[in-house]
């Protein structure tokens, strides 16, 4: 039995979250053309709720439906976020103090969630700090969170109660997903 059909099944599908229950509803996206609308009945709590094909409050939220990598709202920074088979390419602004990364549950108070299926990202997955150094220029350490997966920088580990300094362009891992650090313009 050929598998290669099976597995482009797979990718086609995309999951929906209940807004009320968090409960996730699967469907074949290659049925529905962008912008079509849809109307979803959870079978867990029976709420009724709608979409359209092609678009997030998440992206919404960023203003922007080609999220720019240097974007620097807050002026501390971001994240971006690489796009692959459990998400879209997001770009996540950075605060001063600790930005706790990982993935978006309703309710789980993480200040930097991103929006993934990705089973591998912890809801507490790592922690970013941004701060400044004696000469005021900003600077970002990176810690795991505790996760069950880890956090790798360069393609090594962090250990446990490891920081480590990372910079513009730094490439880090949680789970299966990619980030790149986008350093914020210091203040001298």
């Amino acid at each position: 039995m050929p598998t290669h059909g099976f597995s482009r099944l797979i990718i086609n599908m995309k999951r929906v979250r209940c807004p009320k229950c968090d409960n996730f509803i699967t469907f074949d996206e290659t049925k529905y053309q962008e912008g079509q609308s849809l109307v979803f009945s959870c079978p867990e709590c029976g709420k009724q709720f709608g979409i359209r094909i092609g678009v997030s409050k998440l992206r919404d939220r960023q203003r922007d439906e080609n999220p720019d990598e240097n974007a620097n709202e807050s002026g501390f920074g971001s994240i971006v976020v690489i796009e692959n088979v459990f998400h879209y390419k997001q770009v996540l602004p950075l605060q001063m103090g600790d930005n706790v990364i990982g993935r978006y549950m309703k309710g789980s108070g993480v200040n930097t969630p991103i929006e993934t299926n990705d089973p591998s990202i912890d809801i507490n997955h790592c922690v970013l700090n941004v701060s400044r150094d004696k000469k005021g220029k900003l600077k970002y350490i990176l810690r795991d969170g505790p996760s069950y997966t880890g956090t790798f920088v360069d393609n090594e580990i962090l250990g446990d109660r490891e920081r480590r300094v990372i910079y513009d362009g730094s490439l880090f891992t949680i789970g299966a997903t990619s980030i790149i650090l986008r350093a914020g313009e210091s203040d001298e």
